[in-house]
C-alpha cells in the first residue's frame, strides 16, 4: 500500500520574524522552498514569529507545490460542498478514468483526494492520497504506480472530522476477510453510538471521520444481521459509499436516497459515480441511478442488487439542484440546468420587478438568472466576471482593499450596470456578507436600483445529513425579516423563491425531497449534539451507548 503524507512542521531555519503581534493576530510570511515561492500562516499568541520552513514529507512522491489554505477562496458565506465518489470495475485503466472522474467532481470537494486500486484478489490495494485538489495531489507518476482493474475514488469537503490527511479518503485495511477499502459521501447520524459499540468491543480507530466505521462493520460483520451487506442496516443518516474488496466493488445508498449514486457502463466496465457529469467525461454511458436502500454488487459475473434495509420515504437533499450539483449533471431524471432555469422562472413569476439588466453571480446563479430574465424580458448580462485562476488560497490584505475576498474572485463590469435598475439572481444568502458587499460594488458603479432575487427559500435550520451549514443563529434568515434583509444589504427589494415553487422547478413530488435546511422537518432523527467535530470529543462518548454503559476502567485502584 502506498500513502502519501502531507505534514508541515515549523522546523530548521526559514524566513525571520522581528514583529511584535498581538494575540490572535494572524501573521503571513513569504516562504521559499527551492526556488518555490508559496505563501504560509502562523496563529501567533503574542511573541515573536518564529522562524520556520515548511517541509512537506511524502513516500515515493516528489515534492509539489501544496500549501495548507490559510484564507479560503470557498466563500464562508456558502453553505460547504459535501463529498464525491467515483469507482470502476473491469478496465484495464481503472486509476486512470478515476482521476479525470475526479475532477468532473471536484466541484463536491477541494479539501482533499484519494484513489485506490487493485488488480484483484490476491495483489495488494495501492493508495495514494493527499490534501489539496485532484490535480495537487496527482502527479504522473503517482498515476503510473496506481495499476489495477479496479479503482475507487473520493474528493473531500469534511462534514464529520477535521480536515487532515488522516482523515482523507479512500480509506483502505487488511482484514481476515480481505483487503477493504472505502470512500463515502454523506454524513451518519448515528457515528458516535456506532463507534462507542465498536470500541467497547475492542475496535481501534485510526481516524475521526464517520466512514471508518463502515470499514469496522465490514470487518466484523454481525451474521444475525445478514453479513457484510446486512451490517449496512446498522448505519442511519445519509450515505452513498463505494467500496472496494478483493473480488468486488460495492455500492451502497441510504434508504432515504440523500445523496445521489449512479450506474454507468463503459466497453465491458462498470463504473459508480456522485453525479453524471463524471461519466461524460470519461466516455461512459449512463445506466441508471441506484434506488434508495440499494446495494450494487459488482464483480466477474456483472452486476446484482440486493435491499437489505427497511422502505421509508424517499428524502432526497433538495440543495443539489439549487446549488452543489454540476449544471450538467442528471439527477432523478432531471438535468440540474433545466431546474435551475425554472426556478428562475418560478421566482420571476413570485416576485416580479421593472428593471433594464438581469446579472446573475456566478457559477450557480447564472441558470436561474436566465430563467428570470426570459420569464419576464427583461435583458441578460453576466456582468459579474468570476476568476477561475486564483487558486485556493492567498495573502490576505487586510484593510488594504476593502471587500478583497469578494473582489477578487468576481470582479464587476461597470458599464453593464452604471444608470441602470439592476436584478441580481444568486442562489442562496446564508449569512449576507458577501451579499451586502456586491451591493455596495454595484451601487459604486453606478447602478440606479439593486433588487436582488434569491432562487431558493430562507435557510433557518442546520443539516446533519452531509452539508456544513453555518451556525443556524449565525444564518441571515433567522436574525432579521424580510424587510430587514433588504434594509441590512442595502438593496431596493429583495425575493426568495418559495419552497412550492422551488419544487414544482423540479417535477418531482414534494414528498421525495428533504427540505429540512429550510422548514426544520428532519426526515431521520439525529443526536441533538451532532456537528462535524464530534468525533473528536471522546470525553464521556460511553454515554452514547443505548445501554448506558459506564466506561470499563483499565485500572482498578486498590481499596
Amino acid at each position: 500500500m502506498e500513502l502519501v503524507t502531507d505534514d508541515w512542521n515549523a522546523i530548521g531555519k526559514g524566513v525571520k520574524g522581528t514583529r511584535k503581534a498581538p494575540p490572535g493576530q494572524r501573521i503571513f510570511r513569504e516562504i521559499n522552498y527551492q526556488g518555490r515561492a508559496f505563501s504560509k500562516s502562523c496563529l501567533m499568541a503574542g511573541a515573536k514569529a518564529e522562524k520556520f520552513t515548511a517541509v512537506r514529507q511524502s513516500v515515493r512522491s516528489p515534492f509539489s507545490l501544496n500549501p495548507s489554505p490559510f484564507f479560503s477562496l470557498s466563500e464562508s458565506h456558502r453553505p460547504k460542498h459535501e463529498c464525491g465518489v467515483f469507482a470502476v470495475y473491469g478496465h484495464k485503466d481503472a486509476p486512470l478514468l478515476n482521476y479525470y472522474g475526479l475532477f468532473a467532481l471536484q466541484h463536491r470537494g477541494q479539501e482533499s483526494a484519494g484513489i485506490a486500486a487493485s488488480n484483484g484478489e490476491g495483489e495488494t490495494f495501492r493508495l495514494h492520497k493527499g490534501m489539496g485538489l485532484v490535480s495537487q495531489v496527482f502527479a504522473q507518476e503517482n498515476l503510473e504506480s496506481l495499476k489495477g482493474t479496479r479503482a475507487i475514488g473520493h474528493v473531500r469537503y469534511s462534514t464529520t472530522g477535521s480536515s487532515t490527511l488522516l482523515n482523507s479518503q479512500p480509506l483502505v485495511v487488511d482484514t481476515a476477510r480481505g483487503q477493504i477499502a472505502v470512500a463515502h459521501n454523506g454524513n451518519l447520524v448515528n457515528a458516535a453510538a456506532l463507534r462507542a459499540e465498536l470500541e467497547m468491543r475492542g475496535s481501534i480507530f485510526q481516524t475521526t471521520v464517520d466512514s471508518e466505521i463502515i470499514l469496522h462493520l465490514l470487518a466484523q460483520p454481525d451474521d444475525t444481521m445478514g453479513g457484510p451487506i446486512g451490517s449496512f442496516r446498522k448505519l442511519e443518516g445519509a450515505f452513498s459509499v463505494v467500496v472496494m474488496g478483493e473480488k468486488e466493488i460495492i455500492g451502497v445508498r441510504d434508504p432515504s436516497g440523500l445523496r445521489p449514486l449512479s450506474l454507468g457502463k463503459l466497453g465491458d466496465g462498470w463504473v459508480l459515480s456522485s453525479e453524471t457529469c463524471a461519466f461524460d467525461l470519461i466516455g461512459a454511458s449512463f445506466v441508471r441511478d441506484i434506488k434508495p436502500g440499494e446495494v450494487v454488487v459488482i464483480n466477474d459475473q456483472g452486476v446484482r442488487s440486493e435491499f437489505p434495509f427497511t422502505e421509508i420515504r424517499e428524502a432526497f437533499c433538495i440543495f443539489e439542484y439549487v446549488y452543489f450539483a454540476r449544471p450538467d449533471s442528471r439527477l432523478r431524471g432531471v438535468t440540474v440546468s433545466k431546474a435551475r432555469v425554472n426556478m428562475g422562472r418560478e421566482l420571476a413569476r413570485l416576485h416580479p420587478v421593472e428593471a433594464d439588466v438581469v446579472i446573475p453571480v456566478p457559477d450557480s446563479g447564472i441558470y436561474a438568472a436566465l430563467g428570470f430574465a426570459e420569464e419576464l424580458g427583461i435583458p441578460y448580462d453576466p456582468a459579474f466576471v468570476r476568476n477561475h485562476y486564483i487558486g485556493r488560497t492567498f495573502i490576505q490584505p487586510t484593510q488594504l482593499i476593502r471587500d478583497f475576498n469578494v473582489r477578487v474572485k468576481l470582479n464587476l463590469i461597470g458599464d453593464a450596470v452604471k444608470g441602470k435598475r439592476v436584478v441580481v439572481v444568486d442562489d442562496s444568502v446564508v449569512r449576507g456578507t458577501t451579499a451586502k458587499a456586491r451591493v455596495v460594488n454595484l451601487r459604486e458603479a453606478g447602478a440606479k436600483e439593486v433588487h436582488l432575487r434569491i432562487s431558493c427559500p430562507p435557510h433557518k435550520h442546520a443539516c446533519y445529513y452531509g452539508i456544513d451549514f453555518p451556525d443556524p443563529q449565525k444564518l441571515i434568515a433567522n436574525q432579521y425579516t424580510h424587510q430587514e434583509i433588504c434594509d441590512y444589504l442595502g438593496a431596493d427589494s429583495i425575493g426568495y423563491l418559495d419552497i412550492d415553487g422551488m419544487v414544482r422547478a423540479t417535477g418531482l413530488k414534494k414528498n421525495s425531497f428533504c427540505l429540512a435546511c429550510f422548514t426544520g422537518e428532519y426526515p431521520i432523527t439525529f443526536d441533538s449534539a451532532f456537528d462535524k467535530l464530534i468525533m473528536e470529543r471522546r470525553k464521556g462518548s460511553a454515554q452514547l451507548l443505548p445501554d448506558q454503559s459506564a466506561q470499563p476502567a483499565l485500572f482498578t485502584p486498590n481499596a
